[in-house]
Order: C-alpha cells, then sequence, then structure tokens
C-alpha cells in the first residue's frame, strides 16, 4: 500500500492544455446532479397537488433518487475506472437527458418513484466520472485543490441552486419543467465534452464483479429504507427484515472486497484515520446542508407565504456561501489546518441548526439569509478540503474508487438529510390535532403532508380551511424545530470527531499514516 500514501504532486511538464475548459464541462454535470437532489423541494406542493401522493410516497419521490445514487456510486466509479471515465461520464449525461423526460410526464407518484429511481441510475455514472478525471487533469497538488474547490462548489451549492431554478421554471410552468431543463445542459455537456476531456481509466483493473455490485445497491437501499421508516412509522417487522437484510449484504459486500484481488473499493483505505474521518465529515456536512435547505423551502412557501421564485431566491445565500468558501477552502486549509477548517466548517453548519429551533410563522427573512449564508460556508470549506483529502489519497488509477467514497457520502448524506430529518418533520406533523368539524377524509388528507393540508383548506368553508392551515403550519414547524435540534448535536459531535480524526492531515501528502 505504499503508492497509495506517496505524494500527489509531480512536475508542471504533464499539465493538459484544455484542463481548465474540461474542468468548465465536469463541473456542468456536477451542478445539475446536484440541483435535480434539491431542486423538488418547491415543486413539492404543486406535484401533491397534481399527483396526490400519501406522505410517504412524497418522501420517496424526493429521497430515492439519491438512495440509488449512493448505491451504484461505488460500482460505477469502479467500471468508469475499467472501461473508461469518459466513456462512462458522456453515457450517464445521455442517460440523463432521456430519463429525465419520463421524470416530467410522470402520470402518478409510483410512476414518479421510479422515475426518479431511473435518473439516480444514471446520475451514478456522472458523480464519480467528475471527480476522477479532476484527479487526472491536475497533477499539480495547487492546481487540484483548486479544481476541486471549484467542483466542491458547485456540489455544494447545487442544494441551494436547485430551488432558484425551481422556482424560476415553476412561476411560468408546470412542475416538469424542473427535469425538462436538464436536456439542453445535457446536449451541451456531451458536443463539448467529447472533444475536449481527455479520456482516463486504470490500465489493468482487473475485472467488474458483479455479485458485488449487487450487493453494495441492496445495502446501501436496505439499510436507509429501514431507518426512514422507522422514523417515520415507528419499528415494525419490515422495517427490521430490511435493516437485517441491508447489513448482512454489507458485511456480505465487505468481507468480499478483502478476498478481492482486484475489489470495487479497497476497504484498507478506512484503516486511517484521515481518510474515515473525511468520509464522515464529507457525509454529514451534506446531511445538514441538505436537510435544511429542502424543508426550509417549504417553510418559506406553505409556511410564510412566499412564491416558488421568491422562495428560491431567498435561498441563494447558502449558493453564495458554498460557491466563496469552496474557492478559497484550499488555500485556508494549507495555511492553517485540514482540521481546523472541517472542524469550523461542520460546527458553522451545526450551530445554524440549532438557531433553527426558535424560528417560527413570523420569524423575518434576515435571520433565514443569515442561517443560510452560515450553512453555505460551513459546508463550502468542509465538504470541499474533505474531498481533497479522500481523492489525494490514491494513485490516479484508483482515482474513480476513491472518488466514489466521496461522492457515495455526498448522496447518502442528502439522502439522510431528507429521510432522517424528514422523518422527524413528518412524525411531529401527523400528531397535529384536526379543528372540530372537518370531515374525516379531509384529516386523513391534511395529515399526510402540508402540501395536503393547505390543498384540503381549499374544499372547506373558509373559517374551518383557515384553523386547518394554521394548526398544520404550527406542526410542521414544530417538526421543524425538533429535526433541526437532532442536526445540530450530530454536527457539532462531528465536527469535535473531525479535530481529531483529522489531526495532522496535509493536503499536500494525501493520508499521513497512523503510527
Amino acid at each position: 500500500m505504499s503508492s497509495t500514501f506517496s505524494r500527489a504532486g509531480v512536475t508542471g511538464d504533464e499539465h493538459h492544455p484544455g484542463r481548465w475548459i474540461a474542468l468548465t464541462v465536469l463541473v456542468l454535470a456536477v451542478l445539475l446532479v446536484a440541483v435535480d437532489a434539491t431542486v423538488l423541494g418547491l415543486a413539492t406542493p404543486f406535484l401533491s397537488e397534481d399527483l396526490e401522493p400519501t406522505g410517504t410516497q412524497l418522501l420517496w419521490i424526493g429521497d430515492v433518487y439519491s438512495f440509488v445514487i449512493a448505491g451504484l456510486l461505488v460500482s460505477m466509479g469502479s467500471l468508469g475506472d475499467r472501461i473508461g471515465r469518459k466513456k462512462l461520464l458522456l453515457t450517464g449525461a445521455t442517460a440523463f437527458g432521456a430519463v429525465s423526460v419520463l421524470n416530467a410526464y410522470a402520470s402518478s407518484p409510483e410512476m414518479m418513484i421510479v422515475a426518479r429511481a431511473l435518473l439516480g441510475v444514471a446520475g451514478a455514472t456522472l458523480m464519480p466520472s467528475t471527480l476522477a478525471l479532476i484527479r487526472n487533469l491536475f497533477h499539480d497538488p495547487r492546481e487540484r485543490s483548486l479544481a476541486v474547490g471549484i467542483w466542491g462548489a458547485m456540489a455544494s451549492a447545487g442544494a441551494a441552486v436547485g430551488p432558484v431554478v425551481g422556482g424560476l421554471l415553476l412561476e411560468h410552468f408546470w412542475w416538469g419543467s424542473v427535469f425538462l431543463i436538464n436536456l439542453p445542459v445535457m446536449a451541451v455537456l456531451v458536443a463539448v465534452g467529447i472533444k475536449m476531456i481527455p479520456e482516463s481509466k486504470n490500465p489493468a483493473p482487473g475485472p467488474w464483479d458483479l455479485p458485488s455490485v449487487g450487493l453494495s445497491l441492496v445495502g446501501m437501499v436496505g439499510v436507509v429504507y429501514a431507518i426512514k421508516e422507522a422514523a417515520a412509522h415507528g419499528v415494525s417487522a419490515e422495517n427490521a427484515v430490511a435493516a437485517v437484510g441491508g447489513l448482512l449484504a454489507l458485511t456480505w459486500f465487505v468481507r468480499r472486497q478483502l478476498r478481492l484481488p482486484a475489489p470495487l473499493l479497497d476497504m484498507r483505505l478506512f484503516h486511517h484515520r484521515g481518510f474515515s474521518g473525511a468520509v464522515l465529515a464529507d457525509l454529514l456536512t451534506i446531511l445538514g446542508l441538505s436537510g435544511i435547505v429542502f424543508f426550509l423551502s417549504q417553510f418559506l412557501q406553505l409556511v410564510q407565504g412566499r412564491g416558488p421564485l421568491e422562495a428560491g431566491l431567498a435561498e441563494l445565500p447558502a449558493a453564495v456561501g458554498a460557491v466563496t468558501a469552496g474557492l478559497l477552502a484550499g488555500r485556508v486549509a494549507r495555511r492553517y489546518s485540514v482540521r481546523s477548517v472541517v472542524a469550523l466548517g461542520l460546527g458553522a453548519i451545526g450551530v445554524s441548526l440549532a438557531v433553527v429551533t426558535v424560528i417560527h410563522k413570523e420569524t423575518g427573512y434576515p435571520l433565514i439569509g443569515v442561517l443560510l449564508l452560515v450553512v453555505g460556508v460551513g459546508a463550502g470549506f468542509a465538504f470541499t478540503v474533505t474531498s481533497d483529502v479522500i481523492l489525494s489519497s490514491v494513485p490516479k488509477e484508483q482515482a474513480g474508487s476513491a472518488s466514489a467514497v466521496s461522492e457515495t457520502a455526498y448522496e447518502l448524506g442528502a439522502a439522510l438529510g431528507i429521510a432522517l430529518l424528514g422523518s422527524i418533520v413528518t412524525g411531529v406533523y401527523k400528531g397535529f390535532g384536526t379543528p372540530e368539524g372537518v370531515p374525516g377524509a379531509a384529516a386523513r388528507a391534511a395529515h399526510e403532508s402540508l402540501g395536503g393540508a393547505v390543498e384540503t383548506a381549499e374544499h372547506l368553508p373558509a373559517q374551518q380551511g383557515g384553523e386547518l392551515v394554521v394548526a398544520a403550519q404550527e406542526a410542521f414547524v414544530n417538526g421543524l424545530r425538533v429535526s433541526a435540534a437532532v442536526g445540530a448535536v450530530v454536527l457539532l459531535a462531528t465536527a469535535v470527531s473531525a479535530w481529531y480524526l483529522l489531526r495532522d492531515q496535509k493536503l499536500e501528502e494525501g493520508i499521513i499514516p497512523d503510527e
């Protein structure tokens, strides 16, 4: 394993002449995939009215995309190492555009869930390819840090840009337009990528192990599904079976990787404190960011009564903070230390989530805007530095697998942010008392989701409908506060852990083995 921990830098004569143009194309793909993870936040009320999903179906529509990506990233990163990262990227971009049409014209909740899952399959081919290609385009450590900073800024900002894009489209078009916007972007990516992105792959990769692919997908989806359902509806036999099945699949996956001569993922990397700390911080950074952005979108619209575009623009400070911090992260981490930048970034998100526990319906925008800005800055610093640590830890032949680890943490964090925090919101929300006189069918619809309550209220007498909406809004805000408190505890604890786990870690030197 000694080569794994060698210094990443090389001489400047190996620079790829079109690397910055190629980076622009790669960033385009990252931004789009990240936007698609959160763009539905603002579309949720419109989608609820049109497709009439249950509360559980609505959560699945929101997070199955990230679940599938998380389950397939390791497999797709390894596949890119074998068949070529450029080839996988362009194939995935084409599929992403095609499946976006299926999402746009979904006619039922079940069809929407399947379409979002297929979009996740396509997205899983894009994300690890982009970061792996950066590893091969930029050989100088400082240039690579800047490139990863730009990449990380777009990945982090995408979660916040999604509501703005969604709001702009929803002001003028129907909810399916948030998917059709993918088509021209992917067309540009493919057209430019064919000419500007160089191909790269592992010259001696070994076979692609299909049983490992299945175990990774089944294990990841099984465990996350069990967590989500247990948080929303309590422990049940079905949840237990899913959890046990998922854990068994992941255990089998790990054991298989340790035995294979050419594993999909080199599990020995996790024996090192710096690598494990970076992955953990990666995951929980995005958990906090995606969770707060997703639910504040609904808060701004359905509780404070803002229009889709106004709500999207209100979340823009998170994108500004993420982009700015991402571009500065490498320089700041070299001047001070990796662990201080990551720990402070995580701490900033944790403190912001703690402040969310005191917001209410009449909370003014200045406080919300500052919170989002601080969350964006924290995420930009933490996510960019940890991604750089992970990427610089392996030889470039294994860049796809290392990238997949970073991306798995990102997508799993996004999925868990929506699933865990969302399940807490849903659990608290369902307990609100229905005003007297509301028919049973209307009450059941109102308890499915806040969007359902607003829609139901429109068909009731004015006073009765108003009382129902107020009760539902109060319940939603209470759920948001509880979930924010849980998120704050998790993020602050992770900040402390990162301070220890990333001790002595430096960007230029990759992982420093434990003594």
